[in-house]
């Protein structure tokens, strides 16, 4: 197992592409693995049900094809589930719902290794991701969570307004724009704020690489990825799972469906 495999390919400055999956079952997993178009995939656990065993499945199915697995993650429970998640083997968290930059110190130091350099609370769990080995060594240990991505939704008006400290923070690698719950903080409609929201994610991603931290987007086009490549930014979330089925069931399945009506009412 290659823990730090995302945070050597940041490191490195090389671009990443990953897709969102809200499903824990594995075959998904090596599905989109398999397709050899991703460095990573995203279980969007925010928003799906699952248990420790789906993910410790998840990371195994992932770590089949040499590919990494991110997870995000709700805002009340984040520290108890990072951790979990971390120890089962993911490689990167996503946080969300974010406000403050003291927020944001916070989930960095209940992920970060209890050692007088770091100064965290994440202890010495004899877990999946050091094999059930509870004779590692506890510095080599303290590395690899140390190495763990952490990435933050930018997604408040608050976050946004503090956007230069929170790129400030060390242990902030990744930032990536919520234009919903970023409108909603507002106490506006997306689809009438959509250049707003636009801008503000363009002040995100200035700031992020002025600080040095990688800004993240979700797109959907291959022009969409050219757009932001333009802006700086080398790391793309392409797809959703939902999204995509949606997106077939409403074409070209509703396009049958429509047909084979039409046909039968036409007798």
């Amino acid at each position: 197992m290659i823990i730090d495999m995302l945070q050597q390919r940041l490191k490195q400055g090389k671009p990443t592409t990953a897709t969102r999956i809200q499903s824990t079952w594995p075959l998904i997993v090596e599905a989109c693995a398999a397709t050899e178009s991703f460095d990573y995939v995203e279980l969007v656990a925010e928003y799906a049900p699952f248990d420790f065993k789906d993910l410790e499945n998840f990371v195994r199915a992932a770590e089949l094809h040499n590919i990494a697995a991110m997870i995000k993650l709700d805002f009340q429970n984040r520290f108890y589930m990072a951790q979990r998640a971390m120890a089962s083997g993911f490689q990167a968290v996503l946080f969300t719902d974010h406000k403050t930059p003291e927020e944001v110190r916070d989930s960095i130091r209940m992920t970060l290794p209890d050692t007088p350099q770091d100064k965290g609370r994440f202890g010495y769990p004899n877990a999946r991701w050091q094999g059930y080995r509870s004779r590692e060594p506890q510095m080599e240990y303290a590395s690899m969570v140390r190495n763990i991505v952490r990435a933050f939704m930018i997604e408040k008006k608050e976050a946004m307004d503090n956007i230069e400290e929170i790129c400030s923070i060390p242990g902030v690698d990744m930032v990536q724009f919520g234009p919903s719950d970023y409108c909603m903080s507002l106490g506006w409609n997306l689809q009438d704020h959509r250049q707003d929201a636009k801008e503000a994610e363009k002040k995100m991603i200035a700031a992020a690489l002025r600080h040095g931290v990688h800004p993240r987007c979700e797109i959907n086009t291959l022009e969409e990825a050219e757009l932001y490549w333009n802006l700086g930014v080398r790391h793309f979330c392409i797809g959703d799972e939902i999204r995509n089925n949606r997106a077939y069931w409403n074409g070209p399945c509703k396009a049958v469906r429509d047909m084979t009506l039409s046909a039968q009412e036409g007798k």
